[in-house]
């Protein structure tokens, strides 16, 4: 099965095999443009979230993803906004070779409890190319404007 398939509208687009073993549906883009899919929670029963407290949220989902490509999984800024719901290890990073479950680390940094429903939109999964690099010890790093200027630094005037 070739990894990347054209759409009739010139887009190209990269097939991802899952195995759905969870009892919703499968993440899809909610708009033509969107660059994430909504990942569900699969769960048997709602998970209260208190706060600070955090939880691996199942998806039911395994994929498999071409070489040379990783899914991200970030946060949902609605859940970030109205209940200060966030992804722990945002973003995660689900590699090519991994077989298992998706699972979502959330974290409630909210001074409230957050219940978590069976089907609930909980993350957003991105796919997205990457290149693994070499490292390659020199002695000294060419110069640059901003030298080692760190946090904050181009914000300073």
């Amino acid at each position: 099965m070739m990894d990347k398939i054209l759409q009739p509208d010139g887009r190209s687009v990269v097939r991802v095999k899952v195995v759905n073993r969870g009892h919703q549906q499968l993440p899809a883009y909610a708009t033509p443009q969107s660059a994430g899919m909504d990942l569900r929670a699969n769960l048997d029963a709602p998970i209260t979230l208190h706060p600070m407290e955090r939880r691996l949220i199942p998806t039911g989902l395994h994929i498999a993803l071409p070489e040379g490509y990783e899914a991200q999984i970030r946060p949902r800024s609605g859940l970030a906004l109205k209940h200060g719901l966030t992804v722990l290890n945002a973003p995660g990073t689900i590699d090519a070779d991994y077989r298992g479950e998706v699972g979502v680390v959330l974290i409630n940094l909210s001074d409230k409890d957050f219940v978590v429903n069976d089907g609930e939109r909980i993350a957003q999964m991105v796919i997205a190319r990457y290149e693994q690099s070499e490292l390659v010890v020199v002695e000294e790093l060419d110069e640059t404007v901003r030298g080692e200027g760190g946090y904050g630094h181009t914000g300073v005037k």
